[in-house]
């Protein structure tokens, strides 16, 4: 038996996945904090004792995300976009078109056949076009984030951010709620915004069926129903979409750690 790694640390949370045989066979999901070294190490051991494996086991790591260069045990690092790409085709093979919404940024992955990455696009260096602006609003609204999705899904009539900006986007949300609108009322009109920038990204880069959602942003109903209004589309969404990009990973390294092992057998 082998065992695979995908280690991805993005910027809010961090996800490892051990694979076998091209089969999910454990994760593990930590806050990143500010020691990506530290958080990388701590999701390994918690990972390898879920299935009791010694770190020897694992055949071959590799590591993604925000933070991917520093994690020190990895054996290769692949950028997010070719694991997302290759993740999300494992568990949807005929999806073309990925948006994969992250903790600092939003982005657009076209595919082919296999997972293979024909063409991207990513949103500026602004959080309001990331799930950051999310918490940030969850903030003011001194909500919990997993709460956001079901409770703008209960809004009567979604407002309308005037601002691009997730620091104006705060001030507007502080006032609004001074004027006595409903927390409802603002989520809706925050994942408006959002759904908003995608639909932004997606007509630089085009769109082709089949649509799936990936990253933590598939992990929040609400949001999901805004971009599917936004487009008029239907969007997939994994079981786990926060995994998906660590899953990707690991695929990637089975692959990887078969090429070695067949070039071992043979020299």
């Amino acid at each position: 038996m082998a065992w695979f790694m995908g280690i991805d640390i993005g910027s809010g949370s961090s996800k490892g996945v051990i694979t076998e045989d091209g089969k999910l066979v454990a994760y593990h999901v930590l806050p990143s904090k500010a020691n990506y070294r530290v958080v990388a190490q701590k999701l390994r051991d918690e990972l390898l004792a879920k299935v009791a494996l010694p770190p020897g086991d694992i055949t071959y790591t590799i590591a993604t995300g925000y933070g991917g260069g520093s994690v020190p045990f990895s054996n290769q690092q692949v950028a997010d976009i070719r694991c997302c790409a290759r993740g999300i085709s494992s568990v949807f093979p005929l999806v073309r078109t990925v948006i994969d919404v992250q903790g600092m940024s939003s982005q657009v992955i076209r595919l082919k056949e296999g997972g293979q990455v024909i063409n991207f696009v990513v949103s500026e260096k602004c959080a309001a076009g990331s799930g950051r602006f999310l918490e940030v609003i969850a903030n003011v609204l001194r909500i919990d984030l997993k709460d956001i999705g079901p409770l703008s899904l209960k809004s009567k009539n979604p407002i309308t951010f005037t601002t691009g900006c997730a620091v104006f986007g705060e001030s507007e949300a502080i006032s609004r709620v001074s004027e006595g609108i409903s927390k409802e009322d603002i989520l809706a009109g925050v994942h408006k915004a959002l759904a908003n920038k995608i639909s932004t990204l997606i007509d630089r880069i085009g769109v082709e069926e089949q649509w799936a959602i990936s990253g933590g942003g598939g992990l929040n109903v609400g949001l999901i129903k805004s971009v599917e209004e936004r487009l008029g589309i239907q969007l997939l969404v994994p079981p786990q979409p926060q995994l998906i990009t660590a899953l990707g990973a690991a695929i990637m390294a089975e692959a990887r750690g078969g090429l070695i092992a067949r070039s071992e057998i043979t020299n």
